[in-house]
């Protein structure tokens, strides 16, 4: 998923904040970030609003088309 996600990360550069975390345990951002947003699966995308409201979740590998119809939503 990492290739499919540094393109949307291209494509979108400075239309959405896109970030990559990686899963490794002992890293409390990650940990932090995996509690606050109920994180138990890799790969999770979380979709936040810019008020802080998760728009989304999604669990598991999808095409990159899905992770797109996610970002269209956000506001």
């Amino acid at each position: 998923m990492k290739p499919v996600v540094d393109g949307l990360v291209r494509k979108y550069a400075g239309t959405y904040d896109i970030r990559i975390m990686n899963g490794s345990s002992g890293n409390p951002d990650v940990e932090g970030l995996s509690q606050t947003f109920g994180i138990a699966y890799v790969p999770t995308f979380v979709f936040v609003n810019s008020d802080g409201t998760v728009s989304a979740k999604i669990v598991g590998a999808v095409p990159a088309s899905r992770l797109e119809e996610e970002l269209a939503r956000l506001r």
